[in-house]
């Protein structure tokens, strides 16, 4: 009999055939456009193996920020506070004196190499230099290997208005802002617990979604921390006024509602911003200037549909792959038009399922990598399997295809 690596690798082979033969009018020197005129996208198939077990009896929290270096090495920021665990059945290890041999926090910071091996961990604690936030939320590796981290929680200096940026190592280079009471929407010294930061090598300028206070884009210089520019809804003046509930059907509103969950830069100069509540991903020139707006599974109340966004690594960036974390799924969206071609995934434990999908990322070889926050706390690898047809717009668990048709 079977056990279950085996019928995981059968359904592999199905897949990649199933693929090739999809794939076999294709001339060889076909780009990502001519798949997509022939109706192909790209497919995934999770990695139920990925990444491997942490050491020392580690464990994560909610994992609030994943992104991948120029190496593909991983990188996630995760909330490792006791408030985010079961004192005694999940932290037994870290209680004073232990009550069990298991488990402990892991240090907020965690890097894989490719191979799924934890290769380095730090981070956590306030220094005299630098206020670590109450609450991390985001993480992201810039050109030069530069980690910057932000904040959506409070300390005793008050609520998270700062950014932080470390070497690779974890040491650290900068804090811009100060954390204090909440600032206004037009503040340009501090900010209002920012949610994510997108750094142009470029123009050595950050964006950062702020956030969860504010309500806007806000642009610094990367290595100044010097205030650029900043922007609200349609490029208007950031405000504090807050809008009203999301309503499907609404006329979407002149600001940003909370959380401004990402704003991150295509290839092509194009910022892409998460109203989460909104269900809305509006892009701009990187002046502020207004492109124009999308809304995606536009029922969906609560938390929103548009939690994060990452690109395809083909040189056109053909695909969005947005993190839905109300729905649990990732929406795979075609940039050229912003339509959804299909979306995976659904609520669950089981590998390929999501609790509250928060965090998106790719690597150059095309894979997906997600993080789920409250309950979720893990981190998954969805393997990119090349192009192939769009069998239906719910594709449910990204298993494979025999094991899918086996649950049904």
């Amino acid at each position: 009999m079977w056990n279950q690596k085996a019928l995981m690798g059968a359904g592999l082979v199905v897949l990649v055939a199933a693929l090739a033969c999809a794939s076999e009018a294709m001339d060889d020197d076909a780009t990502s456009a001519d798949y997509t005129a022939a109706g192909m996208a790209p497919q995934f198939q999770v990695d139920p193996f990925w990444p491997k077990p942490l050491p020392n009896h580690w464990i994560m929290g909610a994992t609030i920020g994943v992104d991948v270096d120029s190496r593909d090495h991983v990188w996630i920021v995760h909330r490792n506070t006791p408030d985010q665990f079961m004192a005694v059945q999940e932290a037994g290890a870290a209680q004073d004196p232990p009550v069990s041999q298991c488990c402990r926090p892991a240090p907020p910071v965690l890097e894989f190499d490719p191979e799924g091996n934890l290769v380095n961990a730090w981070g956590g604690e306030s220094t005299d230099e630098y206020t670590w936030p109450g609450s991390n939320h985001g993480i992201t590796v810039d050109h030069m290997d530069n980690v910057w981290i932000g904040g959506n929680g409070t300390t005793d200096a008050g609520i998270d208005r700062h950014v932080l940026k470390f070497s690779r190592d974890g040491e650290f280079l900068a804090q811009y802002g100060t954390p204090g009471e909440a600032p206004t929407s037009t503040s340009t010294e501090n900010f209002g617990r920012v949610a994510k930061i997108f750094v142009d090598a470029e123009a050595n300028e950050a964006y950062l979604s702020d956030g969860y206070v504010n309500q806007r884009v806000a642009v610094l210089d990367a290595s100044t921390g010097e205030f650029k520019r900043m922007w609200g809804a349609y490029g208007n003046v950031p405000t504090d006024e807050r809008p009203p509930r999301y309503q499907p059907g609404e006329a979407p509103p002149q600001q940003f509602r909370t959380p401004v969950h990402c704003a991150e830069m295509s290839s092509d100069g194009l910022v892409y911003v998460c109203d989460r509540p909104s269900n809305r991903i509006s892009i701009f020139q990187p002046d502020g200037t207004f492109v124009s707006e999308h809304i995606f599974a536009p029922a969906t109340l609560a938390q929103g549909s548009t939690w994060d966004i990452d690109f395809s690594p083909d040189p056109d960036q053909t695909w969005i792959y947005l993190a839905d974390g109300q729905n649990m799924k990732v929406h795979i969206i075609r940039r050229a038009d912003m339509e959804v071609v299909y979306s995976f995934g659904d609520g669950g434990r089981q590998p390929g399922l999501f609790f509250a999908v928060h965090s998106i990322a790719v690597d150059s070889e095309g894979n997906i990598y997600t993080t789920e926050t409250y309950e979720g706390k893990r981190l998954q690898k969805f393997r990119f399997m090349g192009m192939g047809a769009v069998a239906q717009e719910d594709m449910g668990a990204a298993w494979p295809e025999d094991r899918r048709r086996s649950q049904n």
